[in-house]
Formats: C-alpha cells, sequence, structure tokens
C-alpha cells in the first residue's frame, strides 16, 4: 500500500523559503507520477507541480514557474520528492499535500486521476 508523509511547512516572511518533501513507500508497481497540490482557505484544490518518477519530465503551475522546483532521490523501496518553494508570497500561504498516481507514460500533468493522497503540511507566508 502506497504511503505518503509531508513535512517541511511552516511560517516564513515574503520572499523567504521552504523545502517541502514527500516520503513515498510502499510501491507496488514500478513507476509513478507524483504531484503536489495546495488548498487555501475558501478555495479549491490547485495543481502546483508534478514530476514523472520513471523519466524525469516535470510540470508547473504559472503561478509558480520561475520560483518552486520539483525534484526527486530515489532509494530502495521509496522516493522522496521535493518542493522547493522560493520568493514566496502572502497567495502561496494553503495546505499543501502530495499524491501519486501508476504511470509508466512519458510527462505528468495535474489534472491526472491521483488516487494516494498525504494528509497535508500548512505552509503560511506571512510578515
Amino acid at each position: 500500500q502506497v504511503q505518503l508523509v509531508e513535512s517541511g511547512g511552516g511560517l516564513v516572511q515574503p520572499g523567504g523559503s521552504l523545502r517541502l518533501s514527500c516520503a513515498a513507500s510502499g510501491f507496488t508497481l514500478d513507476y509513478y507520477v507524483i504531484g503536489w497540490f495546495r488548498q487555501a482557505p475558501g478555495k479549491e484544490r490547485e495543481g502546483v507541480s508534478c514530476i514523472n518518477d520513471r523519466h524525469g519530465q516535470t510540470n508547473y503551475a504559472d503561478s509558480v514557474k520561475g520560483r518552486f522546483t520539483i525534484s526527486r532521490a530515489n532509494a530502495k523501496n521509496t522516493v522522496t520528492v521535493y518542493l522547493q518553494m522560493n520568493r514566496l508570497k502572502p497567495e502561496d500561504t494553503a495546505v499543501y499535500y502530495c499524491a501519486a498516481v501508476p504511470y509508466s507514460g512519458y510527462g505528468c500533468g495535474m489534472a491526472m486521476l491521483y488516487v494516494t493522497w498525504g494528509q497535508g503540511t500548512q505552509v503560511t507566508v506571512s510578515s
């Protein structure tokens, strides 16, 4: 059973940086796409970024391009996906979730049918 655990959230001032981690374990298939999503109070969940575990392609929402970077580190039976967030803005405040979907093709997208979700980590950008 795939499990995802997020960490790294917190309070940061505008212009600051945070790095979120998503520790993924229990994969029973060879390849997955892992995405980061966020949900602010009163707003719909928004796709932020994703990475194709097999081929390494990445994708970003327009709102975070040039500021956020997704990457991964693979180990035996586990994958850790990072979201480096720079030049943070108050509008980046949200609960951030990672999610996974089995996929062996090329590319990734935030509209894919992600089937496993983590519990989320709060990111607050405020002075």
